[in-house]
């Protein structure tokens, strides 16, 4: 038994390389999050002293070792030594030198702040559970395939590391959506389907005021409330259902989880949280060997450019037939 265990563990590593660009374009993305969180939000309201927590930075226990209590009380000072590293790690430079400063970023805002959010808590968590893959990916860039390597049992040993981790990484997300789902029918707002009609229209975390002239009437309509409310616990559940479907159908659910998410970004204006939750779903639910398309990217990037009026700057390849 132990030998067809083995056998069918070395084909799984053999099957391809996990160090893609689609590791990276997550880890930009929970990088990016937390970064917009920290250029626009004053550390006298992240660290603002709230009911029964009188001293800011929280630093009780494994907290101290976080970054704005190590770096207390030079509060500011951190937070902008910790936006220089996110951005670092959003431009994708040296993942290997990068990855644990970003998990130890990550961490120390989450658990020193007073003002986090969800979004900030699985950012933490998943950039913990790519430390050990950014330790043993030696690119320059992560946007960049890796220069092919001979398929020793050094390299089965790194990928079955890095595998093994984003196997992690997705049932993280699968148990985020499950309880997200299942947790809901405790309230009975959810289970009789009016939940999204209290919520849109809450005067602090609803809809914004300039969207509800179009809301209102729909928010008056008890059929489509409902089926939104109920539509929203079927994409969570179907979302957490990823972890076993087969991995034709994970477009369709990356689909819905992006649409889920933009529609509470809209709405709600949870932008950071979207931004980390797409991260997320591209662990989970994009094939590592279906690399991102850097160059189709960047040629719609220059096309878009043009579009508005500004010139795409010619490639060194169109320079030098114009310079003929």
């Amino acid at each position: 038994m132990l030998t067809r265990v083995g056998a069918r563990a070395r084909a799984w590593v053999d099957a391809f390389d996990p160090f893609t660009n689609v590791y990276g374009v997550a880890r930009s993305l929970i990088a990016l999050s937390l970064l917009l969180t920290l250029v626009f939000s004053r550390t006298d309201v992240l660290f603002r002293p709230a009911a029964g927590v009188d001293d800011v930075p929280v630093c009780m226990g494994v907290r101290a070792l976080g970054t704005f209590c190590v770096g207390a009380p030079h509060l500011d000072l951190v937070r902008w030594l910790s936006v220089a590293v996110l951005a670092v790690v959003v431009s994708g430079w040296r993942p290997r030198y990068t990855g644990v400063l970003h998990a130890w970023v990550a961490f120390g805002f989450q658990a020193n702040a007073m003002i986090v959010e969800g979004g900030d808590q699985i950012g933490s968590i998943l950039a913990l559970l790519l430390v050990p893959v950014t330790l043993l990916d030696d690119r320059k860039w992560h946007w960049l395939p890796r220069a092919p390597r001979p398929l020793d049992e050094r390299e089965r040993t790194f990928r079955l590391v890095a595998r093994v981790c984003f196997a992690l990484a997705r049932l993280q997300v699968a148990g985020i959506y499950f309880h997200a789902a299942i947790a809901k029918f405790a309230v009975p707002e959810w289970t009789d389907g009016t939940v999204l009609y209290y919520w849109l229209n809450h005067g602090t975390f609803g809809a914004p005021a300039w969207m509800m002239p179009v809301l209102r009437p729909l928010l008056l309509n008890g059929v489509i409330v409902a089926t939104t409310t109920w539509g929203v616990l079927l994409v969570e559940y179907a979302l957490s259902a990823g972890l076993l479907v087969h991995r034709k159908y994970w477009p369709v659910l990356l689909a819905l989880g992006i649409g889920l998410h933009a529609g509470i970004a809209l709405l709600h204006g949870l932008v950071t949280f979207a931004i980390t939750m797409f991260a997320a779903l591209i662990l989970y639910l994009r094939p590592l060997d279906q690399a991102f398309d850097v160059a189709r990217a960047t040629a719609l990037a220059a096309r878009l450019r043009g579009a508005i009026g500004r010139p795409a700057r010619p490639t060194r390849v169109e320079r030098a037939t114009l310079d003929t």
